[in-house]
């Protein structure tokens, strides 16, 4: 079996196919990057709302609790 190319700066050239080709492959690499990134900072920023949530949530319980407290010692 015998490689297609005789050194390295013609396998990048490609017979001047290389810039499209070498793009290609980066737009590629960049939009699976992208896809694989993307939902894992989806899913960081859910729980992040969500804690921030439960923490107003908390909030909220513990001001209608001192005031029904304040409201019934009166």
């Amino acid at each position: 079996m015998e490689f297609q190319f005789s050194n390295w700066s013609e396998f990048m050239h490609m017979a001047g196919h290389g810039p499209y080709v070498w793009a290609c492959y980066l737009i590629t690499a960049i939009a699976l990057a992208y896809l694989a990134i993307a939902p894992l900072r989806q899913r960081r920023l859910l729980f992040v709302e969500l804690q921030r949530k439960a923490r107003i949530e908390a909030r909220e319980q513990q001001l209608k609790s001192k005031q029904a407290a304040e409201s019934s010692s009166v």
